[in-house]
């Protein structure tokens, strides 16, 4: 089989080659060298005028590729799935006006927060931000952004007051009716926004929820979670608020 640095650098020369292609990078646990074996090669291609999922389509290798959107618009505005030497390829579709301008939003401490599949708390618009962060840029120049203040404020008090919010809902509209399915929901919900606050408080770039708890000391919430009755709602609800909040408490930024 082909080494790793061969084959990135074959799948770098060709996406360099495509129209509009401005920068490649190679992302996910590869780029952080937390890779198992088994992983898959997460690339980003940052394109300006010129780039079309067609010419992905014409590098002939095998998988699916989506158009502009397909992954639900916004920061995530598409991508492929494909199949390259065997080796399972996400190819991620950035255009660098839209990162440019999530970049200077982040800088002002300005971001939303859009839902996406595979993520309990959807997903921050500051993630194209973190990829430019902690991503290993291949081919090309992109910026390296060290984390703003007025993010970590921003962020920290956003995420706080949705991950209350979640908790405070679920205690008035299921708990008392028994409901553990969707106290469940908020419990998860709710402990993964505490960890983006954890995170933005300490200025860390989250690139998704996979890790998020553990990396906020937020796993405690398991035992939480796996004593649900219908009869102890509240008060596992009010166990994950203090959980939560000593959590928040701690990693407040100055």
């Amino acid at each position: 089989m082909t080494s790793d640095a061969s084959f990135t650098t074959h799948v770098t020369e060709r996406l360099a080659a495509l129209p509009g292609v401005a920068a490649v990078a190679l992302g996910g646990s590869r780029a952080q060298n937390t890779h198992r074996p088994d992983s898959d090669w997460d690339f980003s291609v940052y394109y300006r005028d010129g780039f079309t999922p067609d010419a992905v389509r014409g590098l002939g290798w095998p998988g699916e590729v989506c158009e502009f959107g397909a992954w639900g618009g916004g920061v995530f505005n598409g991508g492929a799935r494909l199949t390259v030497e065997d080796r399972a390829v996400d190819l991620h579709y950035r255009e660098l006006a839209d990162v440019e301008r999530r970049l200077a939003h982040a800088r002002e401490g300005r971001f939303e927060v859009e839902r996406l599949l595979f993520h309990l708390a959807g997903v921050p618009t500051y993630l194209v931000v973190a990829e430019l962060a902690v991503n290993r840029v291949l081919f090309g120049e992109l910026p390296r952004p060290s984390y703003p203040q007025a993010l970590r404020r921003a962020g920290h008090a956003r995420w706080s007051d949705d991950a209350r919010l979640t908790l405070g809902y679920a205690d008035r509209a299921h708990a008392g009716r028994g409901h553990v399915t969707d106290v469940a929901g908020a419990i998860g919900r709710a402990a993964c926004e505490a960890a983006h606050a954890v995170s933005a408080g300490r200025g860390e770039w989250v690139t998704n929820e996979k890790t998020l708890l553990d990396r906020a000391g937020l796993r405690g919430v398991d035992e939480i979670a796996a004593r649900l009755t219908p009869s102890t709602l509240s008060t596992a609800i009010a166990e994950t608020g203090a959980l939560l909040d000593a959590a928040l408490t701690a990693s407040r930024p100055d």
